[in-house]
């Protein structure tokens, strides 16, 4: 019963080390004036596709229930597309640019 808090309160421990602990430990220095990074605009075929790549093996995974049934089934259908589908735009960015 108690391992099952510890465990998660171990996890929320970690997390705000690493969250809050940088910020912690630069107090005492200075800033260094940098300059502004350009932001990248994302287009609204991009926001589609970073959408889908969430929604759709979520959906699957809602629909297989792979933690009940088989896994690797879920995997092709699942987030195999989604990798199948970014490597595809990876590759044409890369012919394109050059």
């Amino acid at each position: 019963m108690f391992s099952g808090i510890q465990e998660i309160l171990v996890l929320v421990i970690i997390l705000l080390g690493i969250l809050f602990l940088p910020r912690i430990m630069n107090r005492g220095q200075e800033k260094k004036a940098t300059a502004p990074k350009p932001t990248v605009a994302l287009s609204g075929k991009m926001r589609l596709a970073v959408g889908a790549s969430i929604i759709w093996p979520a959906i699957m995974a809602a629909y297989l229930q792979p933690w009940r049934s088989d896994l690797v089934t879920f995997l092709y259908i699942g987030p195999g597309p989604v990798i199948l589908g970014w490597i595809i735009f990876w590759v044409r960015a890369g012919f394109r640019k050059t």
